[in-house]
């Protein structure tokens, strides 16, 4: 095991354990409180949190692999976080928790399983953007969403 990829494991697992901790002690009126950045309800941005995981990890496991994966639009990201946000208007605490737990395992465990050189792999990820590396990707995709929507639901409570 890298060690590079121990400590992004780690990081990620601390941040999703922070979002944990916060859902468990939000009350049923802070769930449903509005979060200023997105729009939605504290209990859709942490499902959001949550669904995202897998396929961020499929995304990081794929690059790393050097898979040819087109990139993302802006308005592609949009259109499925809109989508998302209205199709779980109403989830649960109880599920959006589920998914933070196994979601967050699977992901701490695609990047701990990283070599160095898969690290260092880049890629065009978002359109019009500059490549990424895939540590990079986990750095600010997947551990810096999850951080970012964090600090939405703090503040929003």
């Amino acid at each position: 095991m890298a060690e590079r990829s121990e400590a992004l494991a780690a990081k990620f697992e601390a941040a999703n354990n922070d979002v944990i901790a916060t859902i468990e002690a939000a009350s049923d009126e802070q769930w449903k409180t509005v979060c200023a950045d997105e729009g939605w309800s504290v209990g859709v941005v942490a499902h959001h949190i949550g669904g995202g995981h897998p396929l961020i990890a499929g995304l990081v496991q794929g690059l790393a692999s050097g898979a040819d994966i087109p990139p993302l639009t802006s308005e592609q990201l949009d259109q499925a976080n809109a989508q998302h946000a209205n199709d779980h208007a109403n989830c649960t605490k109880e599920e959006t928790l589920e998914m933070l737990r196994t979601g967050g395992s699977t992901a701490a465990s695609a990047v701990r399983g990283l070599t160095d050189e898969q690290l260092d792999r880049s890629s065009t990820v978002i359109a019009g953007a500059p490549d990424m590396t895939v540590e990079q990707v986990i750095e600010n995709v997947m551990i810096g969403s999850v951080t970012g929507h964090h600090a939405s639901i703090k503040k929003a409570i």
